[in-house]
């Protein structure tokens, strides 16, 4: 049974990268499908104004902290994390591990043609990756059952959903129990971009010092509405832990 720290209602599993990808392989050889979430503090945030969100977050399989702010919030609240585990990082290391287990993708989401471009560059640089299919995420309603039927068909064991949130955490919650043959979703915001190379990562300093949002806001100013979440989320961990305000 895995640890899971209380974050502000939301149960957050205290897992290194290691312990997160023993889970990955756990679901894998599993006969259902499994949701994972990344959070950060945007989405924790967004999660605390919007219950459905939470709600969802709170019925995945794996909750892994994706931001430095998740991490320093349970510092604040006393239920203090292993570490940060990206989930960016978290794909990359599902990709390395394909010799292995050898599981199927299927990418959903992003702009028209965007997928396309991260499969070549996925197996470029992975060649034992199989990539099942594809799809755009700029699809209606009405769309989604020939969507659906179209991930059934190829036989992924992975669905890889970049949406963007909270838009992606809902929509794997409603419809994962619609899939055959799919182990794992994971959302994977723009991640798909960057496989793509329509979007570049942080450079390694900013990385390796949990600092991708200042990069981030350097890079596009008009973040910076977006950003003040970050700090909104961590005073509320402040003041819950010094009025003992406990949020379910």
């Amino acid at each position: 049974m895995r640890k899971k720290a209380d974050i502000l209602g939301i149960p957050i599993d205290n897992v290194t990268m290691e312990e997160a990808m023993a889970a990955v392989k756990k679901f894998l050889n599993e006969d259902k499908v499994h949701a994972i979430y990344t959070p950060n503090s945007e989405i924790m945030m967004a999660a605390l104004q919007d219950n459905s969100l939470k709600e969802t977050l709170k019925a995945g399989d794996l909750l892994v902290p994706d931001g430095a702010g998740v991490v320093l919030a349970s510092k604040i609240l006393g239920n203090e994390l292993s570490e940060r585990v990206p989930g960016f990082d978290l794909v990359n290391n599902i990709f390395k591990m394909s010799p292995e287990m050898k599981p199927s993708f299927f990418l959903l989401g992003a702009k028209p043609g965007v997928a396309e471009e991260a499969a070549v560059n996925i197996i470029n640089r992975f060649p034992d990756v199989k990539i099942a299919g594809w799809h755009h995420g700029y699809f209606s309603e009405n769309e989604e059952n020939e969507i659906i039927e179209k991930i059934n068909s190829s036989g992924a064991d992975i669905l890889l959903v970049a949406l963007g949130a909270p838009k992606q955490e809902k929509w794997i919650h409603k419809n994962k129990g619609r899939f055959h043959k799919v182990k794992i979703c994971i959302g994977i915001g723009g991640s798909l971009d960057v496989f793509a190379g329509k979007a570049n990562l942080a450079p390694p300093f900013f990385r390796e010092h949990s600092l991708e949002w200042l990069y981030r806001l350097y890079k596009e100013p008009r973040r910076f509405r977006r950003m003040l979440k970050i700090p909104r989320f961590l005073l509320i961990a402040l003041y819950s832990r010094l009025s003992g305000k406990k949020y379910n």
